[in-house]
């Protein structure tokens, strides 16, 4: 519909993943005869939430509907949702709540002169990302870590699309596809707060048409919040290598974050970023190139 509202139509396209999660016998129902459709139907789940099958329908369908609290937490409670998924659930349908946004002004995102000084301090593999995901700047050792963004333009300047389109950022993740996961949600709570920015379309049209992969992770609608977790890199170079990662918000919301790799002092992993480093400085000697600050976008 033209008139949809976007957080409406996110909201329907969430309910519907998560009930086609959902089998019979994970709500007490009996599984019957064979089905259709995967998860649920839509009579079931809205019989769960105590609601009438038209009006769940509708909330599907991203229609012009303004479910109570009292209703989510039915909801909630009838797709057996985790507590980021229910936060996701109720900010989706405050936000269709309000009337249809109108044109938005969203300026460029930038790196902070101060941030950049600070990439280049750090000992540890560090960058930071835009809200959907974009690499805006690195340090040398992201670089070695996880290839050269300066080499990628456009889309291809971002984490997700390294992960679906560059066949050596796949091998280089031991789990790749919880890699991928957890990269999706972050970008599909970004699309939450603003599911019409033109740099989510752009991506998510782009990938999906490039990348079988990323239609069926995309389809599956995990969220996640971009805080922390623990990752598998397999280099080329160092080997096997196990990073923490920790995520902090630059100054201004939403916005930018500074994604940091750090590892156990002492440690073997340690060792292996100390060798990455080595390594990366050799190269930088040996092709005559500065060391600066740190690599990326324009400067606020």
């Amino acid at each position: 519909m033209a008139n949809e509202h976007p957080h409406a139509r996110e909201l329907g396209e969430f309910l519907r993943a998560r009930r086609n999660r959902l089998r019979p016998e994970d709500v007490g129902l009996q599984p019957g005869g064979r089905r259709k459709v995967p998860g649920l139907r839509r009579e079931e789940l809205a019989l769960l939430a105590g609601l009438s099958t038209d009006y769940y329908q509708r909330m599907e369908q991203g229609r012009d509907v303004r479910p109570s609290d009292d209703i989510l937490d039915a909801l909630a409670t009838a797709l057996v949702l985790g507590e980021e998924e229910r936060r996701h659930l109720f900010t989706l349908a405050h936000a269709a709540r309000r009337s249809a946004p109108g044109s938005r002004r969203r300026g460029p995102e930038r790196v902070p002169v101060s941030t950049r000084h600070l990439l280049h301090a750090l000992a540890t593999p560090a960058l930071v990302l835009g809200r959907h995901l974009d690499v805006l700047a690195w340090n040398p050792l992201a670089e070695a870590l996880l290839g050269a963004p300066a080499g990628r333009s456009g889309t291809e300047r971002n984490l997700l699309a390294g992960l679906f389109l560059d066949p050596e950022s796949r091998l280089r993740c031991a789990d790749w596809e919880g890699f991928a996961l957890q990269y999706l949600g972050m970008l599909r709570t970004a699309v939450a707060a603003d599911p019409a920015h033109p740099r989510a379309t752009e991506l998510v049209g782009e990938l999906s048409i490039r990348s079988a992969d990323f239609r069926r992770l995309w389809a599956r609608y995990d969220v996640r919040e971009a805080v922390h977790g623990t990752k598998l890199f397999r280099h080329p170079e160092v080997g096997d290598v196990t990073l923490t990662w920790d995520t902090y918000p630059l100054p201004g919301s939403p916005g930018p974050v500074l994604l940091v790799y750090t590892t156990e002092p002492g440690s073997a992993d340690a060792e292996r970023v100390q060798l990455l480093a080595s390594l990366q400085a050799t190269r930088q000697r040996e092709t005559g190139v500065r060391a600066v600050p740190a690599r990326g976008g324009d400067d606020a």
